[in-house]
């Protein structure tokens, strides 16, 4: 039985546990020794979407990994999916996302990724949170020659973006197509625009302008009025909304439908 993680990793109120930078730093700590190896400092991609607590929660992340002697690689606002790519892409032991989704902005999580990209395990879940519960972590702390390190990865956006238009079938073409996004206010308001551009599309994107505050906020894929109306002002063949964290998609056709399935 699960203590802290739930069905989708940590998830709650921000700055409340479990989502308080003390729990946050022991769970960088725990993930840190999990994935440790003999050969070499555990490496652990770390990105987050909009949320204003996400500073405090990538914060917290970092020192508990390079306190526990790991090193991790922040790559800034980007979707779930670019996680899961660049921790793979990467060669990385470990992946985290910041997020709670389509949560409101109140709230924030954390999801972990294995080596492979894929979602870790309710049995590994279970052993990160028993290193967690067992207040063991202080006698395992490293000398200060062990420390880890911290870096920012300037192109970690542009890797997610060669990925997907490489991925495109190159008999199609976006050449001409008038699409409107919305973004949620969330991780996607960068990169999905700039993907569709660079494969020809003519882009318009709404709630794309995040505060901190307004991640999900009565737009996004579990609102799609907006964009339906969008969709049918500008003349657009499709429309396309996001939720926070860029793993969910709702589209909408020519007419202002939604589309299911």
């Amino acid at each position: 039985m699960k203590e802290i993680f739930g069905t989708d990793g940590i998830r709650g109120e921000a700055n409340r546990e479990p989502m308080d930078a003390g729990t946050i730093m022991k769970v960088g700590q725990a993930v840190t020794i999990f994935f440790r190896k003999n050969t070499h400092h555990a490496r652990i991609i770390v990105g987050k979407d909009t949320r204003l607590s996400g500073y405090m929660v990538e914060g917290a992340l970092e020192a508990g990994i390079t306190s526990m002697g790991g090193d991790v690689f922040m790559v800034g606002v980007l979707p779930t999916p670019a996680i899961a790519f660049l921790t793979a892409d990467m060669r990385a032991d470990a992946g985290v996302m910041i997020s709670a989704s389509h949560n409101p902005f109140h709230d924030n999580g954390i999801k972990l990724f294995s080596s492979d990209g894929k979602k870790l395990s309710d049995k590994d879940e279970i052993k990160i949170e028993k290193l967690i519960l067992n207040d063991s972590l202080a006698g395992m702390l490293p000398k200060a020659k062990d420390l880890g390190r911290a870096f920012r990865i300037g192109d970690a956006m542009g890797r997610y973006i060669v990925f997907l238009k490489q991925a495109f079938p190159k008999e199609l073409s976006m050449e001409g197509l008038k699409v409107v996004m919305d973004l949620s206010n969330g991780a996607t308001y960068r990169v999905a625009p700039r993907i569709f551009s660079e494969l020809g599309a003519e882009v318009e994107a709404i709630h794309a302008q995040p505060d901190g505050i307004n991640i999900n906020e009565h737009c996004g894929s579990q609102y799609p009025e907006d964009l339906a109306a969008r969709v049918k002002e500008t003349g657009a063949a499709v429309g396309l909304a996001f939720d926070g964290d860029g793993d969910r998609l709702i589209a909408v056709d020519e007419k202002g439908s939604v589309l299911r399935g």
